[in-house]
């Protein structure tokens, strides 16, 4: 019995500690945003569309595939997700807005709300979690070291 509690507590814990990192408040973004998204992993390609929007107090992020069917909706309300609709919960795409949010965010903001943060050229690093590579301030890529994981971002009208 205890060591089903300790294992239970422990995936717990690696649950927690594996959460994207997050800002203390909402950078300033231009909203609402039409992205194209490409994911790519191990020679494996697939296409989204991806809808950020303000609402309230807080950011909503929409996703679906290309025939509009929903993947994953989550709002980000005072530095937390929260579900939005009955879809189940997707890490991934939680991985996937965070990841979005800190390459959004202007480059004024990001070393305020993201320490660590290391910029170069046209290279934005959050150690040990994701490398933005931009051809522009809307056409970027996402890198997720370790994963061997991209996102190709590009605005939904000059979708690639």
């Amino acid at each position: 019995m205890i060591r089903r509690l300790l294992m239970g507590c422990l995936l717990l814990l690696s649950a927690c500690a594996s959460q994207p990192p997050l800002p203390t408040h909402n950078p300033s973004l231009a909203l609402p945003l039409q992205l194209h998204v490409v994911r790519e992993q191990d020679a494996q390609r697939q296409d989204w569309l991806l809808v950020i929007q303000r609402e309230g107090g807080g950011i909503r992020w929409s996703m679906m595939d290309p025939l509009g069917i929903p993947l994953a909706r989550q709002k980000l309300i005072n530095g937390a997700w929260q579900a939005d609709g009955l879809l189940p919960p997707n890490p991934q795409a939680r991985e996937l807005f965070a990841a979005l949010l800190f390459a959004l965010t202007s480059a004024d903001e990001v070393s305020t709300l993201y320490p660590g943060t290391q910029e170069m050229d046209l290279t934005r690093t959050l150690p040990s979690r994701w490398q933005v590579i931009y051809h522009s301030s809307l056409v970027f890529r996402v890198s997720l070291p370790g994963q061997h994981l991209i996102y190709h971002i590009s605005p939904l009208e000059t979708a690639r």
